[in-house]
């Protein structure tokens, strides 16, 4: 793959092969970004997993970096007020249920309470294609509305390993404090580690970097427990 020269240029200012300490690490993402935009820092992990194991969940950040998002509860008529004081943009039944099938995403997240799920599970072609299908696993069918909304305004994030068995995650902005995102950061890893198959080998963790959105990665010295 070839990089541009700005790319190229930021490889000069520090040594892409040492491993880093987390704050040092994170020092250097903002250090050799050279994008004019405020950059998104991300981490990325590379787990050693089996064909049968995976690793998927959620976590809540403690430093926001986002903007307000748009939550839309697929609920029933007698919930749509209690969804709606609780901060969803949308909610309701048929007629977004309707608005979706049609191409309509201007939506975040989409929340469903369990008796809605027969009907919305319908919608997987728009709505899996867009990475927005409610799912248990991630909290986004659950019959306490409230709760999910107030999380995912919070900042909920889900993360989940890919097919390669590596985990991508935004944690923050370059423009922001290290310290924040280092806390992003050490909250993520450790909801990772309790995500860990039982199965396991010792060496679950291959390797963790972090980067900017257009920068390269820098490695991150990481154990499990520190």
């Amino acid at each position: 793959m070839k990089h541009g020269k700005k790319y190229r240029e930021s490889l000069k200012k520090y040594d892409s092969a040492q491993i880093y300490e987390l704050m040092k690490a994170i020092d250097l993402v903002k250090e050799i970004k050279y994008a004019k935009f405020d950059e998104t820092v991300e981490v990325h992990v590379n787990l050693k997993l089996s064909k049968s194991q995976s690793v998927r969940d959620t976590v809540v950040l403690p430093h926001q970096f986002r903007g307000e998002k748009k939550v839309l509860v697929f609920c029933k008529e007698d919930r749509v007020k209690e969804a709606l004081d609780a901060g969803a943009a949308y909610a309701g039944a048929d007629e977004y249920i309707e608005k979706v099938k049609g191409g309509w995403v201007d939506f975040d997240i989409a929340v469903a309470t369990p008796d809605m799920m027969k009907d919305v599970g319908r919608l997987g072609m728009v709505l899996g294609r867009k990475g927005l299908m409610p799912n248990p696993k991630t909290g986004t069918v659950t019959n306490d509305i409230a709760f999910a909304i107030n999380e995912l305004k919070k900042g909920r994030v889900e993360f989940r390993a890919d097919k390669t068995g590596v985990i991508h995650l935004a944690v923050g902005k370059a423009s922001m404090d290290s310290e924040k995102i280092v806390e992003n950061i050490n909250t993520f890893l450790s909801e990772m580690m309790r995500k860990k198959p039982t199965d396991a080998k010792a060496d679950f963790v291959q390797s963790v970097s972090v980067s900017s959105t257009m920068g390269p990665g820098v490695w991150v010295s990481y154990k499990a427990g520190e």
